[in-house]
This record gives C-alpha cells, sequence and structure tokens, in this order.
C-alpha cells in the first residue's frame, strides 16, 4: 500500500524567530530518508521551495484558469513530502513518528493512501487500461 506523509508547520504555533541553518537537523532528516531507502520502502522523498515560483490552477466557466496564490505566509504551505510503500497504514504511521522533529515546515506530518487497483471497480480499471494502457501499467497494485 502506497501513503503519502505530507509535512505542514503547525497553524497554531507561535511565529518562530528566524534561527541559524541547523546542520545536524538536516543531516537527520538524510539519514532518515536514508533509513527508508535501504528498508526498500522508500518511493520518493523531496522538500518543496518555498521561495520557487508556484501557481494555483482551478476551473472557471469549466475551463481551467489561472488563480492567485499559493501565497508564502501561509500556514497551510506542504513543506515536503514522502512516498511510501508498506504492509498497512499502521507502518505508515511508525515510519511517521520516526522522522526527525524541527523545521517548522515539518511539524504536522499528515498520512493520506494512495489509491490502487482494489478502490476501483473492475469496469473502471478496464477503461483505465484501454484510455492509458502504459500508464495504467504502472498503477499501484495489491
Amino acid at each position: 500500500m502506497r501513503f503519502m506523509i505530507t509535512a505542514n508547520p503547525d497553524p497554531n504555533a507561535p511565529k518562530a524567530a528566524e534561527e541559524p541553518f541547523d546542520e545536524a537537523l538536516f543531516a537527520a532528516y538524510m539519514t532518515f530518508n536514508e533509513e527508508l531507502h535501504n528498508a526498500g520502502v522508500l518511493v520518493v522523498s523531496e522538500g518543496l521551495n518555498p521561495a520557487g515560483k508556484s501557481s494555483r490552477v482551478g476551473v472557471k466557466g469549466g475551463k481551467r484558469t489561472v488563480l492567485d496564490g499559493p501565497f508564502a505566509e501561509s500556514k497551510e504551505l506542504i513543506g515536503g513530502f514522502y512516498l511510501i510503500d508498506v504492509k498497512s497504514h499502521d507502518e505508515a504511521v511508525k515510519w511517521a513518528m520516526k522522522v526527525p522533529v524541527g523545521f517548522g515546515s515539518a511539524a504536522i506530518l499528515t498520512i493520506l493512501p494512495m489509491t490502487n487497483a482494489s478502490d476501483i471497480p473492475p469496469e473502471l480499471l478496464a477503461l483505465m487500461k484501454k484510455a492509458a494502457p502504459a500508464w495504467s501499467a504502472t498503477f499501484a497494485r495489491d
């Protein structure tokens, strides 16, 4: 089963003062990534660049349109994510409990199950295979 673990700031935390970069904490995060990789459960782990150009695209009048935001001061920004492939939700929680503590952008971890083949009705799986044969071959199986 695949799970996405997102890392977000705590919206209830007081605004932290700007602190110098903590190399030991950064190394702890990289060591954790290595542990996930060595255990064979890490699919991908990335941080998101809050200073990079971002966009939001929504729908207006049945067509895609560019919306305002996202805004850097938002307390809902995602700092990064892990995509892991484990046997159960409980195992995903156990891995999340090992994520180092620090960097305010990772104060709250949210564990979200990814859709897999058993979540989709057979008739939609057949349509998926017909419409997107190459991609559907990569779709997560149970």
